[in-house]
Parts: structure tokens; C-alpha cells; sequence
């Protein structure tokens, strides 16, 4: 599992606290695939799913709005990657994720974990911190 380590931090707080968010909903979801009390999962993930779709959807407005505001270059860019995202959690296929929870469920947070430090370290760490 991912945490998160303050080389994360890009030095823009807003967004910074934003990132951490989404690692911690990424933390929620290796939970519950690792507490083996839990026998059908499937609501459980669902609930995470939908709070991770609705926090990123927040997160990329938010963040393309600072981008915006301070009229970076590269917007599109981040543009085309928070919308791939979007749409890659938007199309998870519950039938397969019932089907096989854990092992789905696995593939979903790898996924997460995977692009949101690819993104930050690649992308969102040329964000400049400048005051608007």
C-alpha cells in the first residue's frame, strides 16, 4: 500500500490537502479488501467508489480553476489526464467487480495509487505556488 510521504507535496496547501485526501480514500478501499470479516464486500466498494468519483471530480475543478487563475501553460495537459481519470473510474464494470471483489478491488486501488503519484510527481510538482 501507498502512503503518503510529504514528497508529495507540490507547495500549493490547497491542493497538497486535496492529494492527501485521495490517499486516504485509497487507504478506505485497501480496508476494506484486507478485513476479512467482511464476506461480500461489494457495498462497501461501491460507497468507496462513488466518494473517490466525487472527491476527484471536486479535486480536478479545483485545481484547473488555481490553474486558470494563474494562466498556467500546461492546463491542457492536466485537462486531458483528470478527465482519462474520470472517465476510467466512471466506467469500473460492477458485474466484474461482483464477481471477483477482492481481486477487482485490488486492480482499482493499484490504479489509484498508480496514477495519483505518477500525476503529481510527473505533473502536478511543476504547479507553481503562485498567490491568487
Amino acid at each position: 500500500m501507498v502512503k503518503w510521504k510529504d514528497e508529495y507535496l507540490i507547495g500549493v496547501p490547497e491542493i497538497d490537502e486535496q492529494h492527501k485526501r485521495l490517499f486516504e480514500i485509497a487507504e478506505k478501499a485497501y480496508d476494506v479488501l484486507q478485513d476479512d470479516y467482511i464476506i461480500d464486500k461489494y457495498d462497501g466498494i461501491v460507497q468507496i467508489i462513488d466518494e473517490l468519483k466525487d472527491y476527484a471530480v471536486y479535486h480536478f475543478r479545483s485545481e484547473e480553476e488555481y490553474l486558470t487563475k494563474i494562466n498556467y501553460k500546461k492546463f491542457f495537459s492536466q485537462k486531458v489526464a483528470h478527465d482519462s481519470f474520470i472517465e476510467k473510474i466512471n466506467n469500473i464494470d460492477y458485474e466484474k467487480l461482483d464477481e471477483d471483489q477482492d481481486k477487482y478491488l485490488i486492480e482499482i486501488v493499484d490504479f489509484i495509487l498508480n496514477w495519483i503519484v505518477n500525476h503529481i510527481i510527473k505533473q502536478d510538482k511543476e504547479i507553481p505556488n503562485i498567490p491568487v
